[in-house]
């Protein structure tokens, strides 16, 4: 175990009790929640302590806007190197000439790559929001399907996986001016050469949607798209650990109009004490620690997709090679509501999730997205898995479901005390 959750114990400074007892009390709620419940939603994990420390350091009220060397304001220098250090740290973590450190999330990060390589009405190729796509990849809902005329590419009937020969044909046909690899809800490892020869062949930009592996590539545990992508977007907390936000990988040659794009187009001043947050999480990833704790979340969540394949259910693309399992539980007789709403009263917080070909109604599902990044990075080991997976089975078929919430209580307490 690396961390114990940071939650747990937590007491409001003085201070904040002072000044508002209300706030303080709600937050002492939600660490004694934490500390109850197992999370197994797939965007979330538990930040180190060393993260939630630079979080609250001096650099939490420094305006630093631009970049360094290049600032606004005066008496950045302090704030210049620590941006500095993590974007040095980010360029050797994942072997990219360029990173840009300075986004607020991955999804303000893929719009300044849109910003800076595309046009309004340009085609892009993404995955489609049924079959795992992001929000940000076409969601009329989202400034990207505003904007831009999105094609979506999805994954075999059968076999639940990405077809590069379909990828070819619509990139043929639609001649996009980029293409974005991955998506938020496919639990396998893409062909990023295969996606880079596609994008070749139609002059396209290759845009890699990394942010829900980007801990498996910097434990590399899953291969890296930044030797193949044009740029890559990353996030700093879900496997990584660090504080929510993104990161931008990218060569030279686009580096300047990467930059541009995050400022001054698309944000202001950068939350420096984020930046600084981000510079601890990626040097904690190069650790040996790290990739013990990456390897661990993986093969628990093999263990999840083959407890739940054994109860009925079904996991998507028939397992996993990353942290995440999707699963289809309408054979068990559940939407993918049910079966949150009957996890969430065991204590097993995992969310409701759209399946390829899905018939249920969107605010209904037939499926379920879980993570183990966060039980993971408490310490859970290969029994607790076994034990989390009859847990989770427990709960979703109803026998036993009573005495399955009380054992979930203590499973978290023990981790999160331990």
């Amino acid at each position: 175990m690396i961390v114990t959750d940071s939650a747990v114990g937590w007491e409001a400074p003085p201070a904040l009790v002072s000044a508002d007892p209300e706030l303080a009390d709600l937050l002492g709620a939600e660490a004694v929640r934490r500390s109850e419940t197992l999370q197994l939603l797939a965007g979330e994990n538990v930040t180190s302590p060393a993260v939630l420390a630079a979080l609250a350091g001096p650099l939490v009220d420094k305006y630093a806007e631009g970049y360094p060397g290049r600032r606004h304001h005066t008496g950045c220098a302090l704030a210049d190197a620590a941006e500095l250090l993590a974007v040095e740290r980010a360029e050797r973590l994942f072997a990219a000439e360029h990173a840009n450190v300075q986004p607020r999330s991955a999804t303000s990060a893929m719009l300044a790559v849109y910003a800076a390589l595309l046009r309004p009405g340009d085609v892009v190729l993404a995955m489609s929001l049924e079959h795992g796509g992001h929000l940000s990849c076409g969601s009329r809902a989202n400034f990207s399907g505003r904007w831009f005329d999105f094609v979506g590419y999805g994954v075999g009937e059968q076999s639940g996986l990405v077809d590069l020969d379909q990828v070819r044909e619509l990139a043929k046909v639609h001649r996009p001016k980029a293409i974005v690899a991955g998506g938020i809800s496919y639990p396998r490892e893409l062909d990023w050469a295969g996606f880079r020869e596609i994008a070749d062949e139609v002059d396209a930009y290759l845009i890699a949607s990394a942010a829900q592996i980007t801990g498996l590539v910097a434990a590399g545990v899953a291969a890296s798209p930044v030797p193949y992508a044009d740029v890559t977007v990353a996030a700093t907390h879900k496997l990584l650990r660090g504080p929510r936000g993104g990161l931008l990988l990218t060569g030279r040659e686009l580096a300047d109009r990467i930059d541009r794009a995050v400022f001054p187009f698309s944000q202001g001043g950068a939350a420096m004490n984020e930046v600084a947050g981000k510079a601890v999480a990626l040097a904690q990833a190069g650790t040996p620690e790290f990739g013990a704790y990456v390897r661990r979340a993986v093969a628990g969540a093999r263990s999840l997709a083959g407890a739940l394949g054994a109860a009925g259910a079904r996991p998507l693309t028939g397992g996993t090679d990353t942290h995440l399992v999707t699963a289809d539980v309408s054979p068990l007789g559940l939407t993918g509501l049910e079966a949150e709403r009957r996890c969430a009263a065991a204590g097993l917080m995992l969310g409701k999730c759209a399946i390829p070909y899905d018939p249920a109604p969107a605010a209904e599902t037939s499926g379920i997205r879980l993570g183990t990044g966060a039980v993971a990075a408490q310490g859970m080991a290969e029994e607790g898995f076994a034990e989390l997976g009859e847990l989770l089975v427990a709960a979703l078929t109803g026998v036993d479901a009573a005495s399955a919430g009380s054992r979930v209580r203590e499973v978290a307490r023990a981790l999160a005390t331990g």
